[in-house]
């Protein structure tokens, strides 16, 4: 049988490894939500955090398949047809929380659940399509529970929720021409931001002498109603049209809408043997709400319908994803009063569906919890992981076609992770 100490030390390991294997899910997905820290059995506390993650996705047999002028960006194949397409990144996390009687916890924290960033540059003969391209997000959380004696154990009642904001960019090369006549780079950028409200809801069920617990939590979607930006043009220009027309040559304001998905998650664990856990979680994540994102002048805002492939569609957001599953299992184990480790692998389902480079990946996670006081626990993990090989090429959806500028393909890629993090307990 696992005792109540073994619940607070093997436990709080389980809750920081289960932050390194998802940060590189399919998607968006960096962090994701993550509210573990409402369970913690201490009245306080504060942890702050940081997982720093290394995806190796090189792109390969790159050929660019609209060598026009303009807005395809010249014939690119004297390119060289490899590039790699990911950066690095961080993700940070701060939380508080704070115990009221014997019945209700609340958390509020601070973390950047969604983003991606790709940066295959210039010198590459996909430049059409993308130069680089970021989104990032931050998010204001506040989340509150119930809990009361049921059974052997506790039911906890969840609700909370959080407020978000989005910005990025997105950089490609439209035409070559302005190369050749010396009046530019040729090359466009869009700009974006907006923020939204989302909520969450759930329930626990906890029985504390055998460190069991089943959660289900549902966040809801945020929606980005009043996307607005810029696209800036003034580096396509050239002396003779049709790049001089509208809006080639100038920054032109622009609108549009998405939705950040919804996700349903079950958290399970449970005391297998003296000082030994068992624990998983199963999550979907709704990132089909994120297809082809339109931005159209905000001059036609409430005269034309902005829409995907319509006739005022300046530019768009191309991501075209299916829904996501993420699947963790693993074990944990108590050492001794200070020491805890767990060991977990993850499987998490590509979001790409034949445009783009969002394959299945499989993670193998490692961690460790340093407990030199009963007010101070110090949590560090590593991942490492495998992006598994596609390809991306010409998708048609709802009679738009999309890819069909650039085609590439990709091998089996490797990722790494790092977290650490640090919790106050009084």
């Amino acid at each position: 049988m696992a005792s109540r100490r073994f619940s607070k030390g093997v436990t709080s390991l389980v809750l920081f490894s289960s932050l390194a294997s998802p940060s590189f899910a399919g998607g968006l997905e960096r962090g994701g939500y993550n509210i573990d820290q409402l369970f913690d059995t201490s009245p306080f506390s504060f942890q702050s955090g940081v997982t720093y993650v290394t995806p190796q996705r090189k792109l390969k047999d790159v050929r660019d398949t609209d060598t026009s002028t303009s807005p395809g960006g010249g014939n690119l194949n004297s390119r060289p047809n490899t590039a790699d397409d990911t950066s690095n990144y961080t993700i940070p996390y701060i939380g508080f929380k704070a115990g009221f009687g014997d019945a209700i916890d609340c958390l509020v924290d601070y973390s950047e659940p969604f983003g991606g960033h790709t940066d295959p540059g210039l010198n590459w003969a996909g430049a059409n399509n993308n130069i680089e391209t970021e989104i990032k997000t931050r998010n204001y959380g506040g989340t509150c529970s119930y809990r009361f004696d049921v059974g052997p154990g506790q039911l906890r009642f969840i609700g909370g929720a959080f407020y978000q904001e989005v910005e990025g960019f997105k950089e490609r090369l439209v035409s070559t021409v302005p190369l050749l006549v010396g009046t530019g780079n040729g090359v466009g950028r869009l700009d974006l931001e907006d923020s939204g409200w989302g909520w969450r809801a759930g329930l626990a069920y906890e029985i504390p002498e055998y460190a069991m617990r089943a959660s289900l939590v549902y966040n809801s979607r945020v929606k980005y109603d009043n996307l607005t930006g810029t696209v800036d043009l003034t580096q396509v220009t050239a002396p003779f049209a049709p790049l001089n027309g509208a809006p080639y040559g100038r920054v032109t304001d622009v609108f549009g809408s998405a939705e950040a998905p919804d996700s349903l998650e079950l958290k399970l664990q449970s005391g297998i043997a003296p000082d030994w856990l068992a624990f998983g979680s199963v999550k979907w994540t709704n990132w089909s709400v994120l297809q082809s994102v339109p931005f159209c002048p905000k001059s036609t805002k409430g005269l034309v319908a902005c829409t995907s492939g319509g006739a005022t569609e300046l530019t768009s957001l191309d991501l075209l994803y299916q829904d996501g599953w993420t699947i963790t299992g693993g074990v944990g184990h108590k050492f001794n009063e200070q020491w805890a480790g767990a060991v977990s692998l993850t499987w998490d389902r590509g979001t790409s569906q034949g445009y783009g480079a969002q394959t299945d990946s499989w993670t193998l996670g490692l961690g460790a919890a340093f407990t030199p006081t009963e007010h101070i626990e110090w949590r560090f993990a590593g991942a490492v992981g495998v992006l598994t090989s596609g390809s991306s090429g010409v998708v048609t959806q709802n009679g738009v076609t999309f890819g069909d500028d650039v085609s590439y393909s990709f091998g089996n890629d490797m990722v790494a992770a790092l977290s650490t993090s640090l919790k106050v307990k009084f």
